[in-house]
């Protein structure tokens, strides 16, 4: 019920809406329970020769259904003995027209007001997953599969959209006209509607029985359908290694088992949801033989009870009509534990813990003035230290790189200085200040960002490049790219800055992309520049583009690079030599060199190759 509530709450903003939706639906039924009510007893006293039709006084108003029937008949009869029966005739088939174009019209507007409810709800929604997704940490996308992600703002929205918002229409609905329906049944006889009240509480348990089962079905089915999206994300991702060793046999049959899983769970699913319609409607079938039992004999003895075959008919008729709403109710209750496995699925990405807390009050920073320090610093991760007790001090406008063997804890440590990821112990200080006292977007805000792989926008370049400022005006992205040394190559695409580099960037070679990230931040201009390997996945060619529009961007700029080649980084301010998570060296090229240890090994090596 929770669940259903946390999707309720987004009905508040369309409280307008959904208050429209309630009133027409209820005049949409009494309307259609008016006409029912009317017909029957109408059309018997139609029938019946007229110079049977005796008037007598006129019956007292009572809340009696039986002085309501004869109050109601008189002046049928009288009406008829008036105007005659042809006259009448007409008159009721406008009458009964009219009653169903305000049916329906009352109706139509009832789903005009819950279009904009179900489309609405589902959209904000997605835009909640969506800034949620926006909002988690970096550790969170390392636990969870893209696929599956993927799968829960898509097929698992879908599925909340089909199954649960749209049985709001019925949860809306139905219940009003069962309401208002059995309210009349009560009215007009409160024996034959004991039936009725007594054998719906059984219906409502059998159902809620196959129910409970039902919802656990279908959340296996949406996980295992997150499976199949993220086999299938890593086949487009990897398509060119898994066509290079001839492994297309062997992941398809790798899709093929899961889908095939899912099918499996998708069919048992859908067995259990059709047994709702049978089910209601042969419970429906037993309650209707038994009030028709009950009430033929009622009308059979009807000189000692006054219960008339027209009035047991119109009873009939009346009943007949709460079939079709249970029904819907039924099939919209299974569809909704249907929904809820869905809601369950999205709720683990909306109800995830942010790791990465901003403090209630936090410090303002627009500068950086003096120094970044790392302090005692350690860094867990499923608890297997990545950085242990690091120590390090980076005065404003130095370089400092970063080097030592794969696995190390290099990227961990520049990523902590961003809170991507939080330290386990120990602080990191800018200014004096430790970095979780401060706003996280103005910590941002500081820093600029050029990783190995450069990661571009299906967009146009100039829009890559304006991504921290979108309103940064044309010159200012042409300055940045002319930096960048991307200017040239950015004016030889069929249409210059507003060339659309594709999917990832995969318009452009990975020398442009990366001159297009350097002039993405360029554009930006942070105080303190991370760059993550920049160079390591370029040609020689690339590489020198890209290396002397990377020196143009450090200038005055305090930076931290990570170096794979090391002869980029022999003019650094300090060189720190990191290896499994603990700095081993510190200092100058020179002064490595002459130390004799790990860089200088390293340096070796790559002067060997």
């Amino acid at each position: 019920m929770k669940k259903i509530l946390s999707l309720i709450k987004l009905l508040g903003k369309y409280r307008t809406n959904v208050i429209l939706n309630i009133a027409f639906n209820f005049l949409s039924t009494i309307f259609s329970l008016f006409t029912f009510a009317a017909i029957i007893p109408f059309l018997k006293i139609l029938f019946s020769p007229i110079e049977t039709i005796v008037l007598g006084d006129v019956p007292v108003l009572s809340s009696s259904s039986d002085d309501l029937l004869r109050y109601l008949n008189y002046y049928l009869s009288k009406f008829i003995l008036d105007n005659g029966t042809n006259t009448a005739l007409l008159y009721f088939c406008g009458f009964v027209i009219l009653v169903f174009l305000l049916k329906n019209a009352t109706n139509y507007v009832a789903l005009f007001n819950m279009a904009t409810i179900r489309v609405g709800v589902i959209r904000d929604f997605r835009e909640k997953i969506h800034a949620r997704i926006l909002q988690l940490p970096l550790s969170y996308f390392s636990e969870e599969k893209k696929g599956d992600i993927i799968s829960r703002t898509t097929n698992d929205v879908g599925e909340i959209e089909v199954s649960v918002v749209s049985s709001l229409e019925m949860l809306f609905r139905d219940p009003i006209t069962i309401l208002i329906y059995l309210i009349t049944m009560i009215f007009m006889s409160w024996k034959l509607s004991l039936f009725v009240v007594v054998l719906l509480p059984i219906s409502g348990i059998l159902i809620s029985k196959i129910g409970k089962s039902f919802r656990n079905s279908s959340r296996k089915g949406q996980s295992k359908m997150g499976e199949v999206l993220s086999i299938l994300e890593e086949s487009l991702s990897g398509l060119r290694i898994i066509k290079g060793f001839n492994a297309e046999n062997q992941k398809h049959e790798k899709f093929t088992k899961n889908n095939n899983e899912h099918f499996k769970l998708m069919v048992r699913l859908f067995k259990r949801q059709h047994v709702s319609g049978p089910l209601t409607e042969i419970i429906a079938s037993v309650v209707i033989a038994i009030v028709i039992w009950y009430g033929g004999n009622l009308v059979l003895g009807s000189k000692e009870t006054g219960f008339t075959g027209e009035f047991f008919i119109t009873f009939i008729v009346i009943f007949s009509q709460i079939i079709v709403p249970a029904k819907s109710l039924t099939e919209s209750y299974f569809r909704v534990q249907k929904g809820i496995a869905s809601i369950e699925r999205v709720n683990e990405i909306l109800d995830a813990p942010d790791e990465i807390e901003e403090i209630k009050n936090p410090k303002n920073i627009k500068v950086f003035e003096h120094q970044i320090e790392f302090k005692n610093v350690t860094f867990k991760y499923d608890q297997q230290s990545i950085l242990e007790n690091l120590n390090l001090t980076i005065m404003k406008g130095q370089t400092i790189a970063i080097v030592g063997p794969s696995g190390g804890g290099k990227s961990t440590l520049v990523n902590l200085l961003p809170r991507f990821y939080d330290v386990s112990e120990g602080e990191i200080l800018i200014d004096h200040e430790n970095i979780r006292n401060l706003k996280i977007k103005q910590l941002r805000s500081l820093m600029g960002f050029v990783s190995q792989e450069s990661i571009l926008f299906n967009d146009t370049i100039a829009n890559n490049i304006r991504l921290s400022d979108p309103e940064a005006s044309m010159e200012k992205v042409i300055e940045a790219a002319k930096i960048a040394n991307a200017h040239g190559f950015i004016l030889e695409q069929e249409n210059g800055y507003e060339t659309n580099v594709g999917d990832g960037g995969n318009k452009l070679s990975g020398g442009q992309k990366q001159r297009v990230s350097i002039a993405r931040a360029v554009l930006k201009n942070p105080p303190i520049l991370i760059l993550d390997e920049a160079t390591s996945a370029l040609d020689t060619e690339s590489e020198k583009l890209v290396q002397e529009a990377l020196v143009k961007l450090m200038e005055n700029r305090t930076s931290f690079v990570i170096a794979h080649r090391l002869s980029t980084i022999q003019k650094a301010d300090k060189i720190i030599v990191i290896e499994k998570g603990k700095i081993i060296q510190e200092g100058s090229h020179d002064f490595l060199i002459s130390e004799n240890g790990l860089y200088k090994k390293l340096c070796d090596m790559q002067s060997f190759n």
